[in-house]
């Protein structure tokens, strides 16, 4: 199964537009959010083409290939207004004899983790800064942010197919791999 993940969306529909088209080009089978969907948040500036409403039309028309946890932006408000769930704190995908734990990082993250075994994957958003730290017990991934990033680097995305993780520009280029 080929899995598209994205995180910090915040409402921007010209970037949602790129991550469904690259989602589209990619032919990934389902499309992982980790969180901050809609809403921009106080702290950060308003994203390009800031239009929350537009953002749901389009993930709601591809709602039956979402999996989504809830970021610290996410609220019931947005979940009454989205067709898929958003509301769960994390989530859990077991791969290759690994879990990958699925969250926003605003809760669990390097400094307060999850329960995780040795060789286990955390991953998750919420710092807009893509990442691939190797720890003793564990491995830690973000895959950036969609439409606000930091620390100089690109609005992006990950793939993940067969034990393999790519970090890839919204322009679909590959700049980062994992192999499990």
């Amino acid at each position: 199964m080929k899995l598209l993940i994205a995180s910090d969306i915040h409402g921007s529909a010209y970037f949602c537009r790129k991550l469904l088209e690259a989602y589209d080009q990619e032919e990934a089978d389902k499309l992982i959010l980790l969180g901050d969907i809609l809403y921009h948040g106080p702290r950060n500036d308003l994203p390009e083409e800031y239009a929350p409403k537009e953002v749901l039309a389009m993930l709601n028309a591809k709602k039956e290939e979402i999996l989504c946890v809830r970021g610290n932006c996410d609220t019931e408000v947005d979940q009454m207004v989205l067709e898929f769930p958003i509301l769960a704190e994390y989530g859990f995908l077991y791969e290759q004899g690994r879990m990958i734990f699925l969250t926003h990082g605003h809760v669990f993250n390097e400094q307060n983790l999850p329960m995780l075994k040795k060789g286990d994957v955390l991953l998750h958003g919420h710092t807009h800064v893509p990442v691939c730290r190797e720890h003793a017990a564990y491995v830690y991934m973000n895959p950036g942010s969609v439409s606000i990033p930091k620390e100089k680097s690109p609005h992006s995305y990950m793939i993940y197919e067969d034990g393999l993780f790519v970090w890839k520009d919204l322009d679909r280029k590959e700049y980062l791999s994992y192999h499990l």
